[in-house]
């Protein structure tokens, strides 16, 4: 194979679980209205959000992992693995969507409001569920909070016929890629959803950060090495973010929102999170290199014992996202018939948030335990 990429180093990045396992605590945090905590997530304070962060490491991931695969065994097997991480995706999200209905049902009738199924978007499977039921197993339907495993599971899909070009042409793959974006964003290219409308996370276009993080990990960083070091990306990129952090609190303060031009608030309020707008890519693209620049691979802090549960947390992704969205509307209706007061939204949080820090740790625990070699038996007494 005539290989034109650079594969990490071996061994475990604990950068990307830090930053997947944050990701993974604001994704839950984001998912509880009119909560006061998610003011803490990165979504208020620049163009892109935790969503970004996910779709951008499974990427890297994907790249870091199966590549090595595809050029030691080849590329049917890396491809198949690809397909296989694939189908277990798909299998956690019917299980999750399952749950999440039965949830939601129950807590709506449990608690006499039928509202709560109109505004997570489960109503029309009570009305008409073996339709419903068909189009979720496809992934046209997706129920509030539930969009962002389907995008993961059709990247993958396609993944491994990516990875194979990104192997030979690094940059050339990730040129198509964004030429995709752009066509897709030029002429409104997305897939349909049920019932109707099309996809939250348009998958033409949500492809260009799962590519670039593929990028980033198959030799794109160092490539790009000088440039992230360089006095002028530092005092660039820093103005843009300051840019981007006024333009987000704009949208979200309104006296700040009425000061700004009217052309330039429409410009980027609100945020076209769906077609991925070019401002959040360029937003992402500069954090990423900022953390390239500014947290090294053996920073000493990965190993601080604050970090450890949100390093935890990133390791057992899946499960901790799953446990997430399923966490995020018992707060939500804590909220709603308990108390809505900040004491209580700090509360809903917390308790969330140590809900899902205690299954990564027993996730982890529990795959200790399968891979640990059984004890030997004793050997039997001879015979008298």
């Amino acid at each position: 194979m005539d290989v034109h990429a650079v594969l990490p180093p071996r061994g475990r990045d604990y950068r990307l679980d830090l930053l997947r396992g944050f990701a993974n605590w604001a994704i839950f945090l984001d998912h509880i209205p009119n909560n006061a905590v998610n003011w803490i997530t990165q979504k208020n304070f620049g163009f892109s959000d935790a969503a970004d962060l996910f779709v951008f490491i499974s990427g890297y991931t994907a790249s870091f992992v199966y590549a090595r695969i595809m050029l030691e065994r080849g590329f049917v097997i890396g491809g198949t693995r690809l397909i296989k991480r694939a189908w277990q995706i798909y299998v956690a999200h019917v299980m999750l969507f399952v749950i999440y209905i039965a949830e939601i049902g129950y807590l709506s009738q449990r608690y006499h409001d039928p509202n709560l199924q109109n505004e997570f978007n489960v109503a029309g499977f009570m009305q008409n569920p073996a339709a419903t039921l068909y189009q979720g197993l496809i992934l046209a339907f997706k129920p509030v909070n539930m969009d962002v495993l389907p995008l993961y599971i059709a990247l993958m899909v396609v993944y491994p016929l990516v990875l194979w070009m990104m192997l030979r042409r690094l940059n050339t793959t990730l040129l198509l890629s964004f030429l995709l974006y752009l066509a897709a964003r030029h002429f409104g290219w997305n897939l349909p959803a049920y019932p109707g409308g099309t996809w939250y996370f348009n998958p033409f276009c949500w492809q260009f950060l799962f590519v670039f993080g593929g990028w980033f990990a198959l030799g794109g960083a160092g490539e790009s090495i000088s440039f992230i070091r360089s006095r002028t990306f530092l005092m660039l990129g820093a103005a843009y973010l300051l840019f981007a952090l006024v333009m987000t609190l704009a949208g979200r303060i309104p006296e700040l929102g009425h000061a700004m031009p009217a052309g330039l608030y429409d410009a980027f309020n609100p945020n076209d999170k769906t077609n991925l707008a070019p401002y959040r890519v360029l937003h992402f693209v500069v954090l990423a290199f900022f953390v390239t620049r500014f947290l090294p691979k053996d920073w000493a802090g990965l190993q601080w014992p604050v970090f450890r549960p949100m390093i935890k947390c990133g390791q057992q992704s899946l499960e901790v996202f799953c446990s997430g969205v399923f966490l995020a509307v018992i707060a939500h209706l804590v909220l709603v018939e308990v108390s809505d007061s900040i004491w209580m939204q700090i509360v809903v949080s917390a308790i969330g948030i140590a809900l899902m820090t205690a299954l990564a740790y027993y996730r982890s625990w529990s795959k200790k335990v399968d891979k640990a070699p059984a004890k030997a038996s004793p050997s039997p007494a001879p015979a008298e």
